[in-house]
């Protein structure tokens, strides 16, 4: 039984997060993601996300096939994450593409492709105009 992980702020949820989610569990048989939390989110992106964490971990938790969400509560604790979740396999999309190899020795890392034009901060930026 593999277990695969990923982790995302998942605000503004749209068709690229489906899909890389969707690929991900594909890899395995269980699917753990780690949703940021609004706090991590401004730490990372200088911004608060649209929707609180808890409504984001609720949508992704609604799809058939996650198996299970948890908060992402620091960058710093993937390797731990990893290590509780016990999982075999990290996915994360290509804009990450090498950023996550030191975690080879306690998982397979495997970086999907995004979907081509379509990004929570471009949605955002239409939206403001």
């Amino acid at each position: 039984m593999k277990k695969v992980i990923t982790f995302g702020t998942f605000d503004l949820f749209h068709i690229g997060h489906l899909n890389i989610l969707r690929r991900a569990a594909a890899l395995g048989n269980e699917l753990i993601v780690g949703v940021s939390t609004d706090k991590l989110n401004l730490s990372k992106k200088n911004r608060a996300p649209i929707y609180c964490q808890n409504s984001r971990a609720d949508i992704i938790q609604s799809l058939k096939f996650v198996d299970e969400v948890f908060f992402e509560e620091s960058l710093e604790q993937k390797r731990q994450y990893i290590l509780e979740h016990k999982a075999d396999i990290l996915v994360m999309g290509d804009d990450w593409e090498g950023r996550f190899d030191e975690f080879n020795d306690i998982c397979e890392v495997i970086y999907l492709k995004r979907t081509p034009s379509i990004s929570t901060t471009e949605i955002i930026e239409i939206i403001k105009e």
